[in-house]
């Protein structure tokens, strides 16, 4: 149970990275990624790559630049626009859902337009899960430039979409339903220079 804890990321590398010890079993028609993270990056940086050995890109959190986010879901990405934080946590959820193709992001628990990617797509299973940087193979072939620095908590995903009461439930580490994996019972293995602290 990691509720008081955070994982610091303190300095660009091509290979530090938390490694997430879960693989869901089915293959998903459904997901919803959450975690919160506090950073001054200014360059593009991935947050949640969750890669199969068909596509590096299967699903992938990440931030292009301070004012955007982008989810990609079998390769193809959508973006959403959000305000350039003068350096506070940001607590973001996404979920898509197959049979509408419908991405829903929330910022600090505020829901966004909602917008529209990969109907019908199957998210494969097998996967390797890694935070704080970008898979460009399964499971490795990193890139420093697009490595997290800062703090990153409260990671949760689902095989199910989310209201954005759970979304508010989820930023308290109080989640009203089981995750496939998340903060409160994570499994996970630190790889290179990431470290474990008490929040601040």
């Amino acid at each position: 149970d990691l509720r008081n804890k955070v994982l610091v990321f303190p300095q660009a590398t091509k290979d530090s990275h938390v490694l997430v010890r879960a693989k869901p079993e089915q293959p998903l028609q459904n997901f919803t990624v959450c975690l919160r993270s506090y950073t001054d990056l200014m360059w593009p940086h991935s947050l949640f790559s969750y890669a199969t050995k068909a596509q590096d890109n299967e699903i992938l959190l990440s931030k292009p630049k301070p004012s955007e986010y982008r989810l990609y879901v079998g390769g193809k990405f959508v973006t959403f626009r959000v305000p350039e934080s003068i350096v506070m946590d940001e607590h973001v959820c996404a979920s898509w859902d197959s049979s509408t193709g419908i991405v829903g992001f929330w910022l600090n628990g505020k829901p966004w337009p909602r917008k529209g990617l990969q109907r019908g797509y199957t998210v494969g299973a097998e996967a390797a899960i890694v935070l704080g940087q970008e898979q460009d193979s399964f499971g490795g072939d990193f890139d420093a430039q697009q490595s997290f620095v800062g703090e990153m908590s409260s990671v949760y995903m689902w095989n199910t979409g989310i209201s954005t009461s759970e979304v508010l439930a989820a930023m308290d580490n109080t989640p009203s339903r089981a995750p496939l994996f998340g903060w409160r019972n994570f499994p996970y293995k630190l790889v290179g220079e990431v470290y474990l602290e008490a929040r601040m």
